[in-house]
This record gives C-alpha cells, sequence and structure tokens, in this order.
C-alpha cells in the first residue's frame, strides 16, 4: 500500500514539473494546507481572514483513505504552512515529506500521542496545546499579524478550556462509565473524563473482527450493563448493531470529528457527542 501510494506521489511530482502551479492565494494571505478537518478548524480559528486554509480531506471522506491527487500535491508545494499528524495519513505523510521540512509542522510531536492512536483532538486540553503552536507557526509566517493570530489563540484556548470543563462536570456522575466503541478511537476523550473504552476493533476502522471477538466484546458489555453500542459517522453501523442485538442494547453514533458535514463544527460535534454520552451513560 505504502510502496503504491510512493509511487503515485513519484509519478505526480514530474507531472507537475512542466504544468502551471497550484492557485495559491495572491493578497498575502498565509496559505495553510492541512490534512484533515481539526487541522483545518484549528488553523482557521487562529488565522481568521489573515489565512487561507485548504483541507485535503474532502467534507464526508474517511480521512486515513485519503490518496493525494497531483492538484493536492501541487497545493502542498504551494503552501506556506503544512499542517498533518504524522501516521494518520500515509499519502500524506509522503506528501510532506517532498517538501522543504521548513514548512512542515507534524503535531504529533506536540501533542503527546499515547501508542498508535492519533486521535488526540477528541481531548480539548491536546487540542489548545496543538493551537498554541500553530499560532506560533502562523506568526513566524506573517510575523506582521502575528499578534492577530496570538489573540486569536488565547480566545480559542479559553473556549476549548470551557468545553473541557462542560465535558467534566457532565460526566461526572453517571450511572455507567464503559463506552463499547467500533473502533479504537476514543482513548483519549475517555481517558480525560474518567470512562473505560471498550473497542470492538483497534485503531483501523478497516479491520474485520472475527466472531469470537466480537462474543467477547458482547459478553463484557452485558456483563457490565451497557446499553448502547457506538459507531462512527464515517463507518457502517452494521459491526455495532450485531453487537447491541447480542445484548439488547441499541447502535448511537460517537463522531470521532475527522471530518464534519456543512454547519458543523469542533465545538458543535463535541458537544453532541458529551449530550449522546450522558444519555447512554444515564449521567445526572
Amino acid at each position: 500500500m505504502r510502496v503504491k501510494a510512493a509511487a503515485v506521489l513519484g509519478a505526480a511530482v514530474l507531472a507537475l514539473a512542466g504544468c502551471a502551479g497550484h492557485d495559491q492565494p495572491q493578497d498575502g494571505r498565509v496559505h495553510v494546507v492541512a490534512g484533515f478537518y481539526p487541522l483545518q478548524f484549528v488553523a482557521a480559528e487562529i488565522g481568521g481572514d489573515r489565512v487561507a486554509v485548504e483541507n485535503l480531506t474532502r467534507a464526508g471522506a474517511e480521512p486515513h483513505d485519503l490518496e493525494l491527487q497531483p492538484s493536492q500535491l501541487a497545493a502542498l508545494e504551494d503552501a506556506d504552512l503544512v499542517l498533518y499528524l504524522r501516521g494518520f495519513q500515509p499519502a500524506v505523510d509522503e506528501g510532506a515529506d517532498l517538501q522543504n521540512q521548513a514548512k512542515t509542522f507534524d503535531v504529533a510531536k506536540v501533542a503527546a500521542l499515547h501508542g498508535a492512536d492519533p486521535h488526540v483532538w477528541l481531548d480539548p486540553l491536546r487540542l489548545s496545546t496543538i493551537a498554541d503552536r500553530v499560532a506560533d507557526r502562523l506568526a513566524a509566517a506573517d510575523p506582521a499579524h502575528a499578534e492577530e493570530f496570538r489573540g486569536r489563540v488565547a480566545d480559542l484556548d479559553s473556549r476549548l478550556r470551557a468545553l473541557d470543563e462542560e465535558y467534566t462536570q457532565g460526566l461526572r456522575h453517571c450511572q455507567r462509565h464503559d463506552v463499547v466503541t467500533s473502533h479504537e478511537a476514543f482513548g483519549y476523550l475517555t481517558a480525560r473524563y474518567g470512562l473505560a473504552q471498550i473497542p470492538v476493533t483497534g485503531i483501523n476502522p478497516d479491520e474485520e473482527p472475527g466472531p469470537q471477538q466480537i462474543r467477547d466484546v458482547a459478553r463484557v458489555a452485558k456483563a457490565r450493563g451497557v446499553t448502547t453500542i457506538f459507531f462512527e459517522s464515517l463507518v457502517s453501523p452494521k459491526l455495532s448493531e450485531t453487537v447491541a442485538r447480542e445484548i439488547g442494547a441499541k447502535a448511537a453514533v460517537l463522531d470521532p470529528i475527522e471530518g464534519v458535514e456543512d454547519g458543523e463544527t469542533y465545538f458543535t460535534a463535541m458537544r453532541t457527542n458529551l449530550a449522546t454520552l450522558r444519555d447512554a451513560l444515564s449521567c445526572a
């Protein structure tokens, strides 16, 4: 898979050598290319109208499976700043490796990742740390507007800390604490708020669990009184529905916020997740 992706990237770079460049903003704004939605969100919130942000992953698409097109490689070439999370999107990792490393920023270097789980943005305080570093990079790219970026990131940090407090209070008094998920994407969220994640599969959402694995999770879930099995917004609900039927529970969406629908934001999606968790866990 990675060999194939590298070959495609190499061919695309050669093709671009004789083509016109990507349409980079010519109005003095900082051109940022983000691998997927949470990084786009952070850059846009901090940058405001001084930054033009392009997301490599279209809305509603699974970011893990992204394969870069020639126009997207051109965007990486033209960008003033490339934001990505190494290990989450292999094609973006390879595209970033082809760039001047001075303009690339791997947020995994400041987010204190746990093992192979990349879903660090589901912890608002860890996302706040990422945002602070993105503000530094934007300030370096556009020193004339550094104070504006610092003011915006201070506002974003305040809102993320308020969201963290909403989660802390909202999940403080719950009858249940086990969160059964179709795949292992919510470890940072559950660890932050004193919950226990029970994943049916591992980090890879395409992993197919065997019948015994499903039965084992169902047995644990039933023994712990779990009433809701969660599936993700970009993944088929069939696996969660199978486990739910096994124990007489219901299936519901818990959004990993890898991409959002039109009209949604990181904050609206996180608050929807909080309401869903409070209902599933019978929180007071």
